[in-house]
């Protein structure tokens, strides 16, 4: 029986052939990838009927821990008095509370009293938050709130976040008829992500806007990498790219909304506080931070080598920028985020200096994007099951918060190794028509 011809898609970005896969090309390869198999005689054989029946069950069983979870942790939020000082959201709340009273927000003395007061337990270390002065303006409103309240209000927003971020990458991946996009809800660190309070799903969001908006309303996609501002850090190589990308494409209009949205950020954190950039490098520089245990490939690459040189943390981040530029520049003239945007994510996430688990949230469109182009379920079980081990974690975590970490440092590796056999996969899968 005669094929039909299928477009390539050069999903692993080999440098020998341009990328120009447009996203109603791509919406077309997803919807082929997702028909069913056939034999040479025209049905299905036996070992993909049952591949097909099973399949099915890791993706109920990830979904079902997810939402067990969130519907766990709303109900600590509103009956355990300890579940909001226990969670990195009182970082925020303290901040908040400090923005509102005109005092210091980066004070490490006055911030930890309000930790304290609130109810923060002994055994759990106090802390501040990092984010850079422009990002104040997101925490002002929690000063005027309850520790309580506004942990569920904060909850409910890195939910929506969360939700609104998936719903988007289908929509952007051509609304695919499947339970694949089960797996961007149920992530693992992105639920993890929720239960702390952590701030990584606006960045993962204002990705995801860049990402939908970019070709269409590119002064909006600008706007939105103000939440991929939130932090910097985890966007290296990828906002390497992204500023060559600019000016090689001249889409002068994204510039003008990235520069706008900062000023108008940094406009109402001079407003909030006159001295916050002041009051921020001197945290940076008495933080010890290069002292604190951090569970990312960089941290190991200084602790192994030479842990009193700091820059030694910064050096997997400058390779990878300069990876990132050596891989744009020979596809920069066929250039596609959607496609070529995922392993610069991934690789970003992977380099970045400083990063916890619940970072990895960000590499969701990548992982989504491999998860709809490829048709191998076995491929998808192992990424359900992957995810299932970040959510092992959210047990220890709603009792023992810090010890989470010190088992995390296969994750990222993890993803970009599935996103790469998943790349290779549809590429000889590709070949072989």
């Amino acid at each position: 029986m005669a094929s039909r011809k299928r477009p390539e898609v050069d999903i692993d970005h080999r440098a020998s052939t341009p990328n120009t896969m447009q996203p109603e090309q791509m919406h077309s390869e997803i919807s082929e990838s997702l028909a069913p198999e056939t034999s040479s005689a025209g049905k299905p054989g036996n070992y993909r009927k049952i591949l097909r029946a099973i399949a099915p069950l890791p993706f109920v069983t990830v979904c079902g821990l997810a939402f067990g979870f969130i519907a766990g942790n709303i109900c600590l939020a509103l009956l355990l008095p300890n579940a909001p000082y226990t969670r990195d959201y009182i970082f925020y709340w303290a901040t908040g509370q400090q923005l509102v009273r005109h005092a210091n927000p980066y004070d490490p003395v006055a911030v930890t009293q309000i930790e304290r007061a609130a109810g923060l337990p002994p055994k759990l270390n106090p802390g501040l938050m990092r984010n850079l002065p422009w990002a104040l303006p997101l925490v002002y409103p929690l000063g005027f709130l309850s520790l309580r309240v506004g942990w569920i209000l904060w909850f409910l927003l890195l939910l929506a976040c969360l939700a609104v971020s998936v719903h988007l990458l289908w929509i952007i991946y051509g609304r695919p008829r499947n339970r694949r996009i089960l797996l961007g809800y149920s992530f693992g660190p992105a639920l993890l992500c929720v239960i702390f309070g952590q701030t990584s799903h606006f960045a993962l969001l204002g990705l995801v806007l860049f990402l939908r908006l970019h070709r269409t309303r590119p002064f909006l996609a600008g706007m939105s990498l103000w939440l991929c501002a939130l932090k910097p850090h985890l966007f290296l190589p990828f906002s390497a790219v992204l500023i060559v990308w600019v000016l090689v494409s001249r889409s002068y209009k994204l510039l003008a909304g990235a520069a706008v949205a900062l000023a108008a950020s940094c406009a109402l954190t001079f407003a909030m506080d006159p001295m916050a950039w002041t009051q921020y490098s001197q945290m940076v520089r008495l933080s010890g931070i290069e002292r604190e245990y951090i569970p990312c490939l960089s941290y190991l690459l200084r602790a192994w080598l030479s842990p009193n040189s700091i820059w030694l943390q910064y050096l997997p981040a400058a390779l990878g920028c300069i990876w990132a530029l050596a891989y744009y520049w020979p596809r920069r003239h066929s250039w596609n985020w959607l496609i070529n945007g995922s392993p610069l994510m991934l690789v970003s996430v992977l380099v970045a200096p400083y990063s916890w688990i619940y970072d990895q949230g960000l590499v969701i469109p990548a992982l989504l994007q491999g998860a709809f182009l490829t048709r191998s379920r076995n491929l998808l079980i192992a990424l359900a099951f992957l995810s299932a081990l970040v959510e092992v974690a959210l047990f220890r975590s709603l009792t023992h918060p810090n010890d989470i970490v010190f088992w995390t440092y296969w994750s990222a590796p993890a993803w970009l190794v599935w996103y790469l056999i998943a790349s290779h996969y549809k590429r000889a899968q590709t070949e072989e028509k």
